[in-house]
């Protein structure tokens, strides 16, 4: 029996996972926080200094103070947040329709090679085509309202989707769903129980890829005669030279953007929590 008696575990040997974990789990949070903010901190010393000194003229780009009391007085006079609130919602329902196309496309390509067959080819030759390119032709086709905005946004949405969940799907392990299918598990039942779940890490990453899309191709659809939105005060921003403001809309933009890339992030974490713990890092 002394033979087979195992050694003591080695701390040097252990899981590279459990080492990185246990890090994690002592890493302070405050020097995690001011770590996340060390770049930012550094870019708004810079644009602080290079304005403050003259180096940046203020008509080239407004100094953080300014840009503040703008924010400050858009958000007092100006309906800022119902703006913030119509740019959001475009977003959105742009999303849901392009994302929506995205996951079905992905799902019949990938599970099927007569829908890849069908699909692909024509749907790489549209991804190929900048959307801003057809801006004028969707005016044509939805006319100047809301329609033409959202469709804008669905179709810059649906391929980030589109590529990640055909690719997941592909990439299921198949041995995991012939062991499904061996017990009796086959068509939509195989497809929500077995691939979706094993495929949810490229679901994921695909509406988090479009998400961030849909914030770009806010920009470009609220061109399309926008009374409201952050496009509008863009537009209004560049018709008086009005440099302070168009500096608050960019970081308007940028400020959404991290926010719906922070809200897919917390969707993955209530979806997939077994993630936390095997990330390599």
């Amino acid at each position: 029996m002394t033979g087979l008696a195992m050694a003591p575990a080695d701390p040097a040997g252990r899981d590279l996972t459990t080492r990185r974990r246990t890090a994690r789990a002592g890493r302070p949070a405050a020097g995690d926080t001011a770590l996340r903010l060390l770049l930012p901190a550094l870019v708004l010393g810079a644009w602080w200094m290079l304005t403050g000194l003259g180096v940046i003229a203020p008509t080239v780009l407004s100094s953080p103070l300014v840009t503040w009391n703008t924010f400050y007085d858009l958000l007092q006079h100006h309906h800022l947040l119902v703006d913030i609130a119509a740019s959001l919602e475009r977003a959105a329902v742009g999303l849901a329709i392009g994302g929506g196309f995205g996951l079905l496309f992905g799902l019949v390509t990938g599970l099927s090679s007569i829908g890849e067959r069908l699909f692909d080819l024509g749907l790489q030759m549209l991804r190929m085509v900048p959307f801003p390119a057809l801006l004028f032709l969707f005016i044509v086709w939805f006319g100047i309202g809301e329609s033409a905005k959202y469709a804008l946004i669905a179709l810059a949405t649906l391929f980030p989707m589109y590529l990640n969940v055909s690719n997941g799907v592909r990439n299921v392990d198949r041995r995991v769903v012939e062991a499904a299918r061996s017990f009796g598990v086959r068509g939509w039942a195989l497809v929500r129980h077995v691939v979706v779940p094993l495929a949810m890490p490229s679901v994921l990453t695909g509406l988090r890829y479009s998400a961030g899309v849909s914030i770009i191709a806010l920009v470009f659809a609220e061109t399309i005669n926008a009374n409201t939105g952050i496009g509008y005060l863009v537009s209004q921003a560049e018709s008086f030279n009005q440099t302070s403001t168009l500096v608050v809309c960019i970081l308007i933009y940028a400020l959404l953007g991290l926010a719906v890339d922070l809200a897919v992030r917390i969707l993955e974490w209530r979806l997939m929590p077994w993630r936390r713990h095997v990330a390599v890092r």
